[in-house]
């Protein structure tokens, strides 16, 4: 047993949950019950339930966006806010809500978050007006990015208390989670709007949040005051970081010479928060540790890169299947199902192997093999051609994303694991940003065929890329369950 293990195996006690500062009385959740060498399952209802508020809100509101529009005499340009509000907070509350949790443990961060998304739904659900229901939105952003830092900040205490260091089924079971909403959402939503109108897929937040928060409360682990929480919190250092990400997501969505001053203001808010973090002694994001982690940062090139080709497939193949190819709405939804089922099966099946670098190989392979199907339709192709092109692009979404998750929480260091993890979420979504900008860049004129085949050349060199970083990072060799970074 490694000494780091042992000092952790001392400090998370089977009865645990403390941080760094003792035990704590762990309230009516406390007692673990049962074998104190599983990992606590009854930890597992609150986790599934608390990471998937980000996907049923990011999904749900594609089918809400045009009664929103009727219902506030709003343009599309306008409720197009919806969406990119949620977008811009979850991406910039991820790693800071992350840092948090690294410093005052998950219990407190997960309840607050959850509970934040309560009150943003129902701020949602009783909107007078369309900016109401933005900053409601917003809201959600920042309330959804508890859980999942929270969520790998206890996989990680837990596989230490118990000495268990593959927890490759928990990690399965969050992602299939999430792909799981994201398939069930617009089709959820729908059945709301049908029967309560569009508030009612706000409303929806409500009992959900309740769940957490009575889960969160019966079964976390209380946190016990100790050195960790008497750290400083970089404030500092946030405002910069959000300076930087908020100028460059904002310049991203719209790139345009008028918006020049965008990318200014991120690389002067780059050049302080750089010199801000390398001489403050506790620093948001310790750039000296990520620095000299080359692993992690090829991690997050890789999150990046797959999420830009699978949100530019995702939302460029189903404008082209409407505009292009002539498919009502309805029946384009129906050509995409594949693309969900196949991922969802590709999870499950290959979930409990964490195989990182077979995934991601096999996973950039796939997109690039979808790119070459993207290539060959045109508005003349069969529906079969679609139907493939969909299944081949789900396999990447099976493998991708849960091996960089996998490699994450080996590369990175175990105090941190909040901070890290949100950050692996923000390079999602600046991949989701960055296919928007590619769809709005080739379907200037309409999704038509030739559009679309230059998005797919796009989504051809990103998805090279990828496999390019997966082949040549020889780290991803030694990712296994007896090497943890």
């Amino acid at each position: 047993m490694s000494p780091a293990l042992a000092r952790a195996l001392r400090v998370l006690r089977p009865g645990g949950g403390a941080e760094d500062g003792g035990e704590a009385p762990s309230g009516p959740g406390g007692s673990r019950g049962g074998d104190p060498a599983a990992f606590d399952r009854r930890l597992i209802a609150p986790m599934l339930l608390g990471s998937v508020c980000n996907p049923i809100n990011s999904s749900m509101i594609a089918v809400a966006l045009v009664p929103i529009g009727a219902a506030f005499g709003a343009t599309p340009s306008h409720t197009a806010w919806l969406v990119t509000g949620l977008y811009l907070a979850t991406a910039l509350g991820q790693p800071v809500i992350g840092r948090l949790v690294d410093t005052y443990g998950p219990r407190r961060l997960y309840l607050l978050g959850t509970g934040t998304v309560g009150a943003a739904g129902l701020l949602g659900a009783l909107s007078p007006s369309l900016g109401v229901l933005i900053a409601a939105r917003v809201l959600l952003g920042f309330g959804t990015s508890a859980a999942y830092p929270a969520s790998m900040q206890l996989i990680r205490r837990e596989s230490e208390r118990t000495g268990s260091d593959s927890p490759a089924g928990i990690l399965t079971a969050l992602s299939v989670a999430n792909q799981t909403v994201s398939v069930i959402g617009p089709a959820l939503g729908g059945l709301l709007i049908g029967l309560g109108g569009w508030r009612a897929v706000f409303t929806v937040n409500v009992p959900l949040s309740a769940a957490c928060l009575v889960l969160g409360a019966l079964y976390l682990p209380t946190t016990a005051p100790g050195a960790r929480s008497r750290r400083p919190v970089d404030l500092p250092g946030m405002l910069l970081f959000a300076a930087l990400l908020l100028s460059a997501m904002l310049f991203l969505m719209s790139p345009r010479a008028a918006l020049w001053y965008l990318p200014v203001l991120a690389a002067l808010a780059a050049a302080g928060f750089a010199a801000r973090e390398l001489r403050v002694g506790e620093p948001f994001i310790d750039l000296r540790v990520l620095g000299g982690n080359l692993p992690l940062l090829a991690t997050y090139l890789r999150q990046f890169l797959g999420y830009l080709t699978s949100y530019a497939f995702l939302y460029g193949f189903t404008q082209w299947l409407e505009e292009g190819r002539g498919l009502r709405a309805s029946t384009a939804g129906l050509v995409l199902l594949p693309l969900s089922l196949a991922a969802l099966t590709v999870s499950g099946l290959t979930g409990r192997r964490e195989a990182v670098r077979a995934k991601l190989v096999a996973g950039s392979v796939a997109q690039i093999a979808g790119c070459l199907v993207l290539l060959a339709c045109d508005a003349g192709s069969p529906v079969w051609l679609l139907l493939l092109g969909g299944v081949v692009m789900g396999v990447p979404q099976g493998l991708i994303g849960l091996a960089n998750q996998s490699a994450l929480y080996r590369q990175s260091d175990a105090a941190r694991i909040g901070t890290t993890a949100g950050l692996l979420r923000t390079c999602t979504y600046l991949g989701a940003l960055g296919s928007s900008a590619a769809d709005s860049a080739f379907f200037s004129h309409g999704a038509d065929t030739a559009g679309m085949h230059d998005l797919a050349l796009f989504m051809l060199a990103g998805s090279a890329a990828l496999l390019a970083v997966s082949l040549l990072d020889r780290s991803l060799r030694t990712v296994t369950p007896d090497s943890r970074r």
